[in-house]
Order: C-alpha cells, then structure tokens, then sequence
C-alpha cells in the first residue's frame, strides 16, 4: 500500500535571508535607542554640571578633600565622596564574592536536587526585597548588634553598608555564578575524575577555571549593582563625608549625597550643580568600571 505524505515547503531561502535582515534591523535600532538614551543621560550631566565650573575651581573640585555645600566658605570636594563609596564598595566585595562563589559552588555541584530546588528560589527572593527595607534592618537591628560586639559609639558605619550591600549583591552572583559554572561540559567533570582526582579538585582546578568568564560577569554585575545602590547606604552608613580607611568609621557615598541633597538645594544654585558633577562622575566610573570589565570578560573567553 502507498501512503501519500503531504509537506508543506519550507520557507525560500531568499524569504529566510529578507527575514533575517529585517530581524537584525530590528535589533540594531533597539541597541541604538539604549546608546542613545545613554548618551542624553550623559550630556544632560555634563550640562547640568557645567556651570558649578565657571565659579568653582575644577582641580578643587576633582582634589578637593572636604565636602561642605552648606558653610560660609563652601567646599565642593570629590575625595571624601569617592572615599566612602571605594570602602563600601571594597567591604562588599569582600564579603559577597567568595560567599556567592561558594554557594554557586554547591548548589552546581554538590547539593542534591531537592536541595537545589528549595536553595535557589530563596537566594532570588534577595533580590525582591525593596533596599528600604535593608536599610531598616540595618539601623534597627544590625547596627546594635555591631555596636554592642566591637564597642561602637555608632552602629551605622562603612561595615554595617559593606554587610548589607553584600547580601543585596548575593542573588546576582550566585544566580549567573551558578548558570556558568553548570554550563562546563560534563566531559571536562569526567575527565578529571577519570585521572584521579577528587570532586573537591575538579571544582577548584576544572570547573571553576572554565566558567572564570561567566563567573567574573556575574561578580561585576552583583558590583555594578553594589555601587549604585542608594536607599540602604543613605540609612546605614552615618553619612559623614570624611576620608576615612575604617569599617567602623561613618563615611558617606556618592549616591547618598545626591539623594540626601538634592531636594534640599535650591535650583541653579552651585551647591545644585555640583550634585550634578557627583552624578557624572559617578556615570564614568561607571562607564569606565563597565568598559575594563568588558575587556577581561573577552580576554577570559579568548583564553
């Protein structure tokens, strides 16, 4: 008996090469809305901060070592700002790192399934508390406790931000640390063991240094977002602009001070807009921070 099958044609490859334009036409445009709307958002810094430079010194500015837009003799100096935001950020990195690294770890290669299961939505649920909320645990309860432990007169200190901004960061790291690290091919796995050695080797010599670009992207991106961070170091941290290089010293970030005081200046005024030259300054290290990061990431995967 003869069976008939009936197929439909596929599509023309002159009709699958039209599509394909168009759909790279289409992601194009989407990229250059993003760098355009980057680009604004940068020159709209720049212009709002400008004018601050036609009355203020900008070496005093970039090298200035007190911030005081209030006094009689204003000063408008970037060091104590970028100082807090360096150890903040600097204590959560140390903190949240190998914390993720070690979770992404387990949950990858150690932890049964049911384990897994449970583990990692409770890990992203971090990422769905509002950063208020962190910052009222950190004033109400962790900064007694670190008062109360190392002999404080305050809690709210560059440690009590670096604790708080490390368990924020946490669910990024580990999320991205633990889809690269299970993205290594289990030949790479067997072949370690097949050579004698144990799972705790082949995690450290094997897995780990073949998932090193995927994992650095996750630890930048769990920074990026450590160093934008608002809300909970404008709570936790004393907001003292002052150098400082002591954890349990107050200090104050960059995005606190833009938070705490630009609703508080007047429009037009220098105190405004040096506001405006802390926000583009905060955009290149970020844009800078973003850029260096690239370059290992594709380094990493060459390698």
């Amino acid at each position: 008996m003869r069976s008939t099958l009936s197929l439909r044609p596929g599509p023309r490859p002159r009709r699958r090469a039209t599509e394909g334009r168009q759909a790279e036409l289409v992601l194009a445009g989407l990229a250059s809305c993003s760098l355009l709307a980057l680009g604004l958002i940068f020159v709209f810094l720049v212009k709002e901060a400008l004018p601050l430079f036609k009355s203020y010194p900008f070496e005093d500015f970039v090298r200035g070592l007190e911030w005081q837009p209030t006094s009689t003799n204003v000063r408008f100096g970037l060091v104590p700002l970028l100082a807090g935001t360096f150890l903040v950020t600097l204590g959560a990195a140390v903190i949240a790192v190998p914390l993720s690294l070690g979770v992404a770890l387990f949950v990858s290669e150690v932890a049964p399934k049911r384990i897994r299961e449970l583990l990692k939505p409770g890990l992203e649920l971090l990422a769905a508390i509002p950063s208020v909320v962190y910052g009222f645990f950190g004033m109400v309860v962790l900064a007694r406790w670190l008062q109360g432990v190392f002999g404080l007169t305050s809690g709210l200190n560059a440690f009590n931000g670096s604790i708080l901004l490390a368990v924020m960061a946490l669910p990024t790291m580990v999320t991205l640390s633990e889809d690269a690290l299970r993205a290594v091919p289990e030949s790479y796995r067997n072949a370690s063991l097949a050579m004698g050695a144990s799972r705790w080797e082949t995690m450290i010599h094997v897995t780990l240094p073949s998932a090193r670009a995927g994992v650095a992207a996750a630890v930048i991106l769990g920074l990026g977002r450590v160093i934008g961070e608002t809300m909970t170091v404008l709570m936790v941290t004393g907001n003292a602009a002052q150098i400082s290089f002591s954890f349990f010293d107050s200090v104050r970030t960059m995005t606190a001070t833009i938070a705490a005081e630009m609703a508080e200046c007047a429009w037009g005024t220098p105190h405004y807009h040096a506001l405006f030259a802390v926000g583009a300054a905060l955009f290149l290290i970020t844009f800078v921070f973003n850029a260096v990061a690239d370059i290992l990431l594709r380094r990493g995967a060459r390698g």
